[in-house]
Formats: structure tokens, sequence, C-alpha cells
């Protein structure tokens, strides 16, 4: 059965999304796209930029700045590049992130789990940091960044993974208070796993036990991110800010 596409408007808006040619950020910047938002995808994958461009161009105003999250003058140059071409941010999806190594904490490599940490963390301080004042002088900007259950919840053999993602959920109610003051929403969600390229960097045995712990008993499909996080950062959310959205088919217990 193919699900109804419920109608957001974001005509005139412009958006980010990092991570933006695969997996939950392609299909974000999809809907985004399809709701009349013009999108910049900030990947690191300049191959993966340029096919994602070619497939989403059809949809609308979308192109695509190569950006390593984890390096903020590479960030800083995303920013001044979208905004040149763009003219401003409106909104920024944060999707770029890595699973990490899968192993017990006393075999974990102190440099994986620094690079975990710095993608998925540090990057999303720095995307949220590049775009925040201009979100401040226009009063309005919407943010999600994408977490995980993980970060609720922890699971083994994912520590690094686990952590960081505890950590942009932290981060995220601390900057959304910090802007409650103007028009702007930060939030995050909390998915599951979707079966995306992500999957590459797991083990079997651990792909297995998160979806043993899913009580709908199967994957998050990206476009039911897509759905939620499409509402999140649009006008309609004028309210809600420092939060956090379930995505995990009901594992979450708080």
């Amino acid at each position: 059965m193919t699900k109804a596409e419920s109608k957001i408007d974001l005509s005139g808006l412009c958006a980010v999304v990092t991570g933006g040619a695969q997996g939950i950020g392609y299909a974000v910047a999809a809907r985004l796209l399809r709701s009349g938002a013009s999108v910049a995808l900030w990947d690191i994958n300049g191959d993966l930029n340029d096919k994602a461009v070619a497939q989403l161009s059809s949809l609308g105003s979308v192109q695509a700045f190569g950006c390593n999250v984890s390096d903020y003058a590479s960030v800083e140059a995303a920013a001044q590049a979208t905004e040149a071409a763009l003219g401003r941010i409106d909104i920024l999806v944060n999707s770029a992130g890595i699973a990490g190594a899968n192993a017990v904490v006393e075999d974990y490599s102190n440099d994986e789990f620094r690079r975990v940490v710095e993608i998925n963390l540090l990057g999303t301080y720095f995307t949220n940091k590049a775009v925040i004042a201009g979100m401040k002088a226009r009063n309005f900007g919407r943010i999600v960044n994408i977490a995980s259950i993980a970060g609720k919840e922890g699971n083994p053999n994912a520590s690094a993974y686990s952590a960081s993602k505890a950590g942009v959920i932290g981060f995220t109610k601390s900057l959304g208070k910090e802007c409650a003051g103007h028009d702007i929403a930060v939030n995050c969600v909390t998915p599951a796993a979707a079966r995306t390229a992500i999957f590459d960097q797991m083990t079997e045995e651990h792909i297995n036990y998160m979806l043993s712990k899913i009580p709908r008993n199967r994957f998050l499909e990206v476009d039911e991110a897509a759905a939620m996080i499409a509402w999140l950062v649009s006008p309609e959310n004028s309210f809600t800010t420092a939060s956090v959205f379930d995505l995990s088919g009901g594992r979450a217990t708080y």
C-alpha cells in the first residue's frame, strides 16, 4: 500500500541537508524539494553529491557543496558558498554521521572512538554553529539534528556511537533553549536503525540485535523519517523546540 504524503509548504525557504547524498539525508532532501524548498546538499563524497543532484534535480532547485562536518573550516566554507548561492539558510537538517566499529569498550580503538565523536557530535556542533547567527539575525530558523535511539538507551558494542548520539540530544536541548526567544526551532529525532549504507559499518550480529529491540519488528523506512522531519522544519512548527522526537518503532521507553 502506497502511503499518502501530506502537503507541507516550504515554498521560498532555503534548506541545508548534511549527509544529503544518501540514506535518511537523501530522503529528507527529496521531501523538502517536493515541499517547495531550495536545497543544498553538504556531503564529503563528491561523486555521491553529484549523483544525488542529478537524481533530485527534477524535484526542484538543488545544489551540492563538499563538506567535512568534523572540520569547522570546511563547514564555514560550505555555509558561505550556500549563502552566496541561495541567499540565506533557513533550515538545517544535520544527517551526516557514522556508526563506527562494533566492539566492547576494553577492545575499542581510541582513534575510532575519537573519529565517531568528531563526526557525530562535533559535526553537529559545527554545522549548527555555522547557521545559527544568520537565523537569529533574520528571526527565523528550523534545525533538526539526527540523533539515535542508541543515544537514549545505549547499544552494547557501540559505545562511541551511543555516547556521540546522547551528546547530540543534550546539545539540541541546550541550543533550543538558547534560541527560544526567536522564531527558531531546534529539535532532534531519535531513529531506530534504517537499512542504509550505515549498515555496511556494522556486524550482522549488531544489526540483528537492533532489529530484535524494535516492537514493530522491522527497520525504519527513510521516507518515514523524512515525513516527521519535514513538519519539524516547517513554519507550522512554531512552538515546539529543544525536544526529542521518537522514530524507534516503539522501542523507546521515554
